[in-house]
């Protein structure tokens, strides 16, 4: 069985760590702040969930989910992450993680400065575009009806099927939005952030493939 490691356990992380043990997996958190902080959220989601560093959650992962501010990139492991999956669930936000030029100048996404950082890795952007409580709420069984699917971008074939996989396991569809240079389409104020699963800190919305494919195009620079 596939581990999941997070790096990160705020409230994508430990939403994310708790539709994985739902759906089987053995997961593996981390924080900023250390192991010790976290035995509350592991003892919750029960014997196949345990607490580490950053460094032994992305050895651990054989998915390896980085859900931490933007400005932190930098600090994530890279030799342990060296060949992994890495699925990316960063944003942009200049009030809480300072200016960042390339991002301002539209040189470059964020989901390229950690594939940048993580040059050994497979980076997959994914999950960004959801409150973490429309993410909690919103799973369903593979051809439900109401369905919910999420972009997902990369540049490696491989590894956005593996991704693919692990949504349809914790209960999403997967759209694929193209390369990493195209997450911009995803990120913070784009048609397909947040609103398509309903309106943020109100009840969630099913938002089917297509749904999201329209939304994913109607994204402008």
């Amino acid at each position: 069985m596939t581990t999941i490691g997070l790096i990160g356990s705020g409230n994508i992380g430990s939403t994310v760590a708790r539709l994985a043990v739902a759906a089987g997996y053995d997961v593996v958190l981390s924080n900023s702040r250390g192991p010790e902080t976290l035995q509350g959220l592991v003892g919750e989601l029960g014997p196949k969930a345990r607490a580490a560093t950053a460094a032994e959650a992305a050895a651990a992962g054989d998915i390896v989910v980085v859900t931490v501010p933007l400005k932190a990139y930098p600090d994530v492991p890279v030799e342990p992450l060296a060949g992994k999956v890495v699925i990316d669930t960063n944003n942009y936000y200049p009030e809480r993680d300072g200016q960042i030029a390339a991002l301002d100048a539209d040189e470059t996404t964020t989901g390229e400065l950690l594939q940048r950082h993580l040059a050994t890795s497979k980076v997959v952007k994914g999950f960004n575009n959801i409150w973490f409580e429309h993410l909690a709420t919103l799973a369903r069984p593979a051809g439900a009806a109401d369905r919910t699917a999420l972009p997902i971008a990369g540049d490696d074939a491989a590894a956005k099927l593996v991704v693919t996989e692990f949504l349809d396991r914790i209960g999403y569809d997967a759209v694929d939005v193209g390369p990493l240079a195209e997450n911009w389409r995803t990120q913070r104020d784009t048609p397909v952030y947040v609103t398509p699963y309903g309106p943020f800190g109100g009840a969630a919305t099913p938002a089917d493939a297509a749904t999201v494919r329209d939304r994913v195009a109607e994204a402008k620079r």
